[in-house]
């Protein structure tokens, strides 16, 4: 397939007659100041060697400077500086050179000469010419996690709307039998329940599709959510219980990797055009699919069967030991093989008189989700807004005894969610084992002790508890110990790990910013800002900065602290004399989850840390230099001078935060206005300068 109309796909424009004309498109994964910093200084890099481009940028705003049909008909090339997935196929038959954003920020400049020997981008995703390869662009190991969070991020919303539609229906209108809680059929909450069900069904799907889609974009969804499915249908290979969450991942990334596989298959040129509609979808479909039923099915079905036959004979064990091994079978994958097995065995000595193991098992079955939710609480700032949220979900789903509200922090963080949930499942099970506690319907969660079904309430409930706490605290001791471990951004942050107390800098002496003029006015800021504030009650005019969110008040010429965490608490109590800050130490802990997530330093010694928290009652701004330079994990590895910080309500995170970020961005890459700023002798200088970005 070839471009439309326009100069030969593999040919350069003769630069004698027509400029170059080139495209770019930069995204980074948080949308915001990579994404403007690669676009300006790739249109900087063009515009002084007398080069057309066009720069899309895809941030959390949108997609801003859109290429259009006629761009793309008459480029020479694309560059796509991005760490997140870009649609290329509008590129097809144009030069594509693919990068990392930090590419396009660094090395612009050696970005355009190689485009103009890059591969021709083809319908099938494949290059005519040698793979462009992204220096310092990540490694498998980046790869495979990108892809199980953009599963993970799918995946949650069908977990808290399904989890919680069957927790309402289940307690306002289901009652208790010897079959479970059951909702009469034909009522409200029965249909309510059904809508919460097809939630649960799809969520699997869902997360197997979209680590699919990850890795090999359009083409692997398909194959990812039918063979999602088939791994949660355990009736297609004859097990009674599906592969849950764990079969879900297995899937996406097979489906995911077998199409990049298919893309590399050279095929006749008539073909190509439906090779990703329809023959890779199909073949990979099939391929999967039938891998699963009869490879990966098997072994699932014999694990079922054997654990079953296992459990059988520990009827005679100590409850002790019977309810801990129960408890790490519930705990492990919430709704697989193992989780239905122990599950399902203690159901069916329910109706033989024996509900001692359904008590072991009931015991277990909240803890999973009561103890992340917990651990959410505990230390908010290991986790994300959006785990934050999810985990006051699972908070409500463990209440009722659905388990599968805590799988989207198992399947993001396997290697630290499932060993606590075990954990916490084992002593719960053990505890309601030694304790004799009875249930007499097939279901789990502190709602069966409400409502009757359970003998020995009050010993059920310290189980239960006892299990969630041990589940919460190790879990956020693992993650913290992981993210100590995983941290690189900040060596001396590093040492005190993600949940290191953040240490005050009081006492400590203000440096010198550079010449005699900047290191009087560190000595003299606070004479500086009274004569300012004179100047101002005289009359004269204060310059106002981004709508008046940056002001005198909150800038400062001289930093004190000399490590990351010191300068966000810094530069926070900075933005409390503005008057807009309720909570510093909610804005600190904010900023510093943000910094987890990936430094806000930007290279050319700025650094721009941001938090989206009700710890503030309205937008603010803050700005200040360090003479020495802060350590902030900046790509270039410089030191951060010149440190912005911007604090938003939550009611305010949308399209203002991200303006701010992005007039922000885009002005500190003119060398000159950082060198201006780096010689402002005091804050009025400062912000006079600072009244250029608007």
């Amino acid at each position: 397939m070839t471009s439309p109309a326009g100069p030969p796909a593999t040919g350069g424009r003769d630069e004698g007659r027509q400029p170059l004309r080139l495209l770019a498109v930069t995204a980074c994964p948080t949308g915001i100041a990579h994404t403007y910093m690669a676009a300006e200084k790739l249109a900087q890099a063009a515009a002084s060697r007398g080069i057309e481009m066009k720069v899309e940028t895809q941030g959390s705003i949108g997609a801003e400077n859109v290429l259009d049909d006629n761009d793309v008909r008459h480029a020479d090339g694309v560059i796509v500086a991005a760490d997140k997935d870009v649609d290329l196929s509008r590129f097809v038959g144009k030069r594509v050179l693919t990068v990392g954003v930090a590419e396009g920020i660094h090395h612009p400049e050696q970005l355009i000469e190689r485009v103009r020997s890059a591969p021709v981008h083809r319908a099938d995703g494949a290059g005519d010419g040698p793979v462009a390869s992204a220096a310092g662009g990540g490694g498998e190991r980046g790869a495979v996690y990108k892809a199980l969070m953009n599963g993970v991020s799918y995946m949650i919303p069908f977990v808290v709307v399904g989890g919680l539609l069957i927790a309402v229906s289940l307690a306002l209108g289901g009652h208790a039998t010897a079959k479970g809680y059951v909702i009469p059929e034909g009522t409200f909450w029965a249909h309510v329940n059904a809508v919460g069900g097809i939630g649960f069904q799809l969520m699997i799907p869902i997360l197997s599709g979209y680590i699919a889609y990850a890795i090999g974009d359009r083409p692997a969804l398909v194959p990812g959510m039918i063979g999602g499915w088939i791994a949660n249908t355990g009736a297609l290979y004859d097990s009674e219980a599906g592969a849950g969450f764990i079969g879900a991942i297995v899937t996406g990334f097979l489906a995911g990797y077998l199409v990049l596989w298919i893309k590399k298959v050279r095929v006749p040129r008539f073909v190509q055009p439906i090779m990703p509609i329809i023959v890779i979808p199909i073949v990979a479909t099939t391929a999967l699919g039938l891998f699963f039923i009869y490879v990966i099915g098997k072994p699932i079905s014999w694990v079922f069967e054997h654990l079953t036959s296992w459990l059988g004979g520990m009827t005679g064990t100590s409850a002790v030991l019977l309810g801990a091994i129960l408890g790490l079978m519930i705990a492990f994958d919430m709704g697989g093989p193992v989780n239905k097995t122990a599950f399902l065995f203690g159901a069916g000595l329910i109706a033989s008189g024996n509900q001692t193991v359904m008590g072991m098992c009931a015991a277990a079955i909240p803890v999973m989700p009561l103890g992340q939710g917990l651990a959410t609480l505990v230390r908010r700032r290991l986790y994300t807004e959006q785990e934050r949220e999810t985990g006051l979900a699972a908070l409500f789903m463990g209440c009722f005894g659905i388990s599968e509200g805590a799988i989207p922090f198992a399947a993001a963080r396997p290697a630290q969610v499932i060993p606590a949930n075990m954990l916490g499942g084992a002593v719960a099970g053990a505890v309601a084992g030694l304790a004799g506690v009875e249930d007499a319907v097939p279901h789990g969660g502190p709602i069966v002790a409400l409502l009757g079904a359970v003998s020995g309430v009050p010993m059920f409930f310290v189980a239960v508890a006892i299990g969630t706490v041990v589940t919460a605290l190790t879990t956020v001791t693992l993650v913290d110990v992981s993210g100590r471990r995983g941290r690189t951004e900040d060596p001396g942050a590093g040492a005190r790990g993600a949940g290191a107390v953040v240490p005050g800098q009081a006492g400590q002496e203000l440096s010198p910013v550079g010449a005699a003029a900047v290191e009087a006015s560190a000595v003299q800021g606070p004479v500086a800002r009274g004569a300012a504030a004179g100047v101002q009650a005289a009359g004269e005019s204060v310059p106002e900065v981004l709508s008046g969110h940056l002001t005198e008040r909150t800038v400062r010429v001289a930093l004190g602290a000399s490590e990351k965490e010191a300068a966000i608490r810094e530069m926070a109590e900075l933005l409390a004399a503005s008057g807009r800050v309720a909570d510093v130490t909610e804005l600190v802990a904010t900023a510093l989850r943000r910094e987890e997530q990936g430094t806000t330093g930007l290279g050319e010694e700025i650094a721009i840390p941001h938090a989206k928290t009700d710890a503030v009652t309205a937008p603010v701004v803050g700005f200040a230099r360090s003479a020495e330079g802060v350590e902030w994990g900046s790509l270039d590895g410089t030191k951060a001078r010149l440190i912005f910080m911007i604090a938003v309500p939550e009611a305010a995170a949308g399209d203002e935060h991200l303006r701010i970020l992005a007039l922000l961005s885009r002005k500190v890459m003119d060398t000159g206005f950082r060198e201006r700023l780096l010689a402002a002798p005091d804050e009025r200088a400062v912000l006079e300068v600072l009244a250029e970005v608007g």
